[in-house]
């Protein structure tokens, strides 16, 4: 596991943003366990089920997930000049490298002679090379290597390069944007989530039959803790009881935990939230990054059918503090138990009602005043779609 050298992230301002700080936080947690509140939205959404089932609008959906700022993967996925990242996102190949320059590009993974991609999967090295007839490529994507070349006279290496999208960093994010620019803008609003000492020490793929905004709404309430997970996260959590914040289109849920408790007496300067609560933000479109006491985790949500998704996960280790030192194997056993009680239980939810969109049984579905974030969600895509 290695760490990134700080003087290879670019740095970008962020907004002041509109979030309760840590004592107000518990404060809210605490009013809301006193009086059986929660967090509440002011309108009542109804999408509809159409939207989670036919091809247009997929089709459009994916436009705009390539227009827009995505988090690709963890900046400490790239911890080192020369390494890299390929996969698809929005439907398109991609391949994510570290410069030896130490910044990050990001490229449409097709070599420029006959399309074949030049790098799957993840590594270290300082050039690709394309299987198919060895065309070889610098970590900026400029051509470096014809074999053959005089079978190509004519051919101006300096235009035949991978290319490139756009790509930058923030927070400990590394964002990709298909179509047009990111803009310090883009990213302003986006939280610093990772620091230079994290490490990546485990990722996972997994693809649902479900369309990927259902798997994401399972991610943005509380409303469903006590029901769906009765025997997993409920003994720990508490039954719809959630602090509940949207800034522009982006969310952040926070889930506390029963031992948030052990704070009621102390002083409030002396109350620590790590450890008490799950925060949950949902980056739009389509990924969310969970903070926990061990580990954070950066989820990606990406479409591969009206009704099939892939989601990619990246955890990241949290780094030990004098009084709370965190080992490798205790942040794998949060990572463990997250994936196969909770999260499993979600998805599976999530492919239950893509299995009833389809019927005559709803013309919508409907979200409440407990489903702020969710209803914060659909209102943005359906204006950014309009």
């Amino acid at each position: 596991m290695t760490k990134l050298n700080d003087s290879m992230i670019e740095p970008i301002a962020a907004k002041t943003l509109p979030l309760l700080g840590e004592q107000e936080t518990i404060e809210r947690i605490f009013q809301h366990i006193d009086n059986g509140t929660t967090d509440l939205g002011d309108r009542v959404w109804q999408e509809p089920v159409e939207h989670y089932r036919t091809q247009e609008r997929f089709d459009a959906e994916l436009q705009l997930l390539r227009q827009s700022a995505v988090p690709f993967c963890p900046s400490a996925a790239l911890p080192e000049k020369g390494s890299y990242v390929a996969r698809a996102a929005a439907g398109t190949p991609l391949l994510v490298a570290r410069g030896e320059d130490g910044v990050v590009r990001a490229f449409i993974n097709a070599c420029r002679h006959r399309g074949m991609q030049v790098a799957s999967g993840q590594g270290c090295q300082k050039r690709f090379s394309c299987p198919y007839h060895a065309w070889s490529y610098g970590l900026d994507g400029t051509l470096r290597g014809i074999p053959g070349q005089a079978a190509f006279p004519n051919l101006d290496k300096q235009e035949h390069g991978l290319v490139e999208v756009s790509a930058r960093e923030a927070g400990g994010l590394v964002y990709v944007q298909q179509v047009g620019e990111i803009t310090n803008d883009a990213l302003a609003d986006k939280p610093h989530f990772f620091t230079q000492d994290q490490v990546l020490f485990e990722q996972s793929e997994v693809a649902d039959n479900a369309n990927w905004k259902l798997i994401t709404e399972t991610l943005l309430e509380g409303y469903h803790i006590k029901s769906l997970h009765q025997e997993t996260f409920y003994p720990f959590g508490l039954d719809n009881i959630n602090v509940i914040e949207v800034f522009g289109a982006n969310a952040r849920v926070i889930f506390p935990f029963k031992r948030i408790e052990k704070l009621r007496h102390l002083a409030p300067e002396d109350r620590k939230i790590d450890g008490m609560v799950t925060s949950v933000y949902h980056l739009f479109p389509n990924a969310s990054v969970s903070l926990l006491s061990k580990h954070a985790s950066l989820t990606i949500m990406e479409p591969l059918s009206p009704t099939r998704t892939r989601l990619i996960s990246y955890y990241v280790m949290n780094a030990s503090t004098d009084d709370r030192p965190i080992t490798l194997e205790a942040a794998q056993r949060d990572v463990e138990f997250v994936n196969n009680s909770g999260q499993a239980e979600d998805r599976a939810a999530a492919c239950a009602i893509q299995e009833t969109v389809g019927t005559s049984a709803n013309n919508h579905l409907t979200f409440g005043y407990f489903e702020k974030a969710i209803v914060n969600f659909h209102q943005h895509l359906a204006q950014k779609l309009s």
